[in-house]
Formats: structure tokens, C-alpha cells, sequence
């Protein structure tokens, strides 16, 4: 006598609809989908960011969060959303099997067989979110790029795997980029984290400034507080430097879409010096001309 299989998990009460989800896209640095590549690549690509960003919907719907879910409806606490990662955890399963029940994973499913794509990255997407729920502060870079090896790597390497152009070297490159567009989001949302009850900053790094962890309630950064800013923005433009090399290895449209993400990283770390370093006041952000500017410079480099 055959088992009977388990039932599935109930959806969560407050799982954002994709319409909610996918307005998020045009505030990020870089272009989720750039118009320079073919419109069956951009449709890959925005299902892949759709997954990426109910993943963090589903990790960030903590009261001060910037949630597309309705404050009467967010995940309150840990373990609500942890057992809302779980049920995406299953329906990206079922995305696999061509039976997914939340909109944005159904729209998935034609990616994954077109582009044959790995579970293991959206997984780590969705472990990176789960951390979130434990971890709220980092006290070294290193434990903080650990971070982003499941926050933000994943999604370069199922980029590159739409592109057609995965290999382990361009993976390597591309997970500098990723690492560095992560980091330059938590430079930019300092205060919005704070919010949150999540400080990115390592702890080391303060502690080597001088600057007490309770600068960072302050309405705005003061000195100590911006050399800190000032001193993980070089930072995060070395890691974009490390990772350029890859658009030297593209052809083509693929090659214009790299550019663009680390001109629009490099653009947004331009707006943070602009700013002074002062991110207590409020997110800086690059207008289109200085991320079209920052782009081109970067296809042009060598």
C-alpha cells in the first residue's frame, strides 16, 4: 500500500501579490532587465528578480520595514516568517514540477525549463532571508560577505545561466558585482535597516573608527559615523573593480547588461559620496544620466 503524500503547507496570511512585488523594481541602482537584451531574456530575468524579491518581501514584513505587504497584514514576528520561507521554499518545489500556487512562482516555471536552471541558488536566496530572522548584526567584513554569498551571489549566477554564459570564472567575477551591489543597498539603507532592528556595518569597523553603535540612531551621521561609510564604500568599489573584468568576457547584448549593473552600482556609491556619507538622512540615489554615464565608462575600461 502506496503512503499517501504529506499535504502541503497553508499559504501564509500575508504573502504580497506580484503586482506589489514587482513595483519594487524600478527603485533598485541597476536595470532589472535591461532593454538592450532580447524581450524572451528580460522575461527570464524579471521572473528570476519576482523570486528574488518575495523572498525578501517575505523575510523583511517586520513593522519599519519597506514591505509591499499592508502594515495590518505583515509577518510580524521570526517564526511567522520563517514558516512563510518554508511554504516558498515548497512552492519553488512545486514551480519545479509545473504546479506552483503563488503567481510570481507560476510565472518562474517557463525560466526554469527554458534556461534549465539549478534549485540550489533560488535556495540559497531563500537561506540568506532565513539568517535575516537570527542574525541582526555582523562583526567582521568577513562575516558580512559570508552574508552575501547567499543574499546576493545566487542571482549573478542565474543571470549568467539566462545569458548562456555560466562558467566558473565568470561566476567568480560576477560574485564580486553581486557582492558589491548587496553591500552598496545596506550603505544606502543604513537608517531603513536600523529600523528594522539590522545593522550591517561590521562591528570591527565601528569599534576601529571609534564610533559607538548608538551614532547610528543620530537624525544625521556624524564624523566618525560617515569615515565608517566612507571606508566600506572604498570598499565595495574595490569589489566592483574585482568583478568588471567579467564584461570584458560578454559579447553583445550581455555585455551592455553587465555594464549596466556596475554603472549603476558605481553610480549609486558616487550619489553616497555626494551625500557626504551622511545615509542617516535618508537613501541617496543616481539619477538615469549618472547611471547611463557610470555604465559607459565601465564598457569602456580596461
Amino acid at each position: 500500500m502506496t503512503a499517501a503524500a504529506p499535504a502541503a503547507s497553508p499559504p501564509p496570511p500575508a504573502l504580497p501579490g506580484a503586482g506589489a512585488v514587482m513595483a519594487r523594481a524600478g527603485g533598485e541602482n541597476f536595470p532589472v532587465a535591461s532593454r538592450v537584451l532580447p524581450r524572451r531574456v528580460r522575461a527570464h530575468l524579471l521572473a528570476i528578480y519576482g523570486f528574488a524579491r518575495l523572498a525578501d518581501e517575505l523575510g523583511d514584513s517586520a513593522p519599519g520595514g519597506r514591505s509591499a505587504t499592508a502594515p495590518s497584514e505583515r509577518l510580524a514576528t521570526p517564526v511567522e516568517r520563517l514558516a512563510a520561507l518554508d511554504w516558498l521554499e515548497e512552492d519553488l518545489g512545486r514551480a519545479y514540477a509545473g504546479t506552483a500556487e503563488h503567481p510570481l512562482l507560476a510565472r518562474l516555471e517557463p525560466t526554469l525549463r527554458a534556461c534549465a536552471l539549478a534549485r540550489e541558488p533560488f535556495a540559497r536566496l531563500i537561506e540568506a532571508n532565513r539568517v535575516d530572522q537570527r542574525v541582526s548584526r555582523y562583526e567582521t567584513w568577513e562575516q558580512l560577505l559570508g552574508y552575501c554569498e547567499l543574499s546576493a551571489n545566487p542571482v549573478g549566477e542565474l543571470v549568467l545561466a539566462v545569458l548562456g554564459a555560466a562558467t566558473p570564472e565568470r561566476v567568480a567575477l560576477s560574485d564580486a558585482i553581486c557582492t558589491a551591489l548587496q553591500l552598496t543597498e545596506h550603505w544606502q539603507d543604513v537608517a531603513e535597516d536600523l529600523a528594522r532592528g539590522r545593522v550591517y556595518v561590521p562591528a570591527q569597523d565601528l569599534e576601529r573608527f571609534g564610533c559607538a553603535p548608538e551614532e547610528l540612531q543620530a537624525e544625521h551621521a556624524g564624523e566618525r559615523l560617515r569615515a565608517v561609510l566612507a571606508f566600506e564604500a572604498e570598499r565595495t568599489r574595490a569589489l566592483y573593480a574585482r568583478g568588471a573584468p567579467l564584461i570584458r568576457t560578454l559579447r553583445g547584448r550581455a555585455r551592455l547588461a553587465v555594464a549596466a549593473f556596475v554603472g549603476g552600482g558605481t553610480a549609486a556609491l558616487d550619489a553616497i559620496g555626494r551625500a557626504g556619507y551622511d545615509l542617516l538622512a535618508g537613501p541617496p540615489r543616481a539619477g538615469s544620466v549618472r547611471r547611463l554615464a557610470a555604465s559607459v565608462n565601465a564598457l569602456a575600461r580596461r
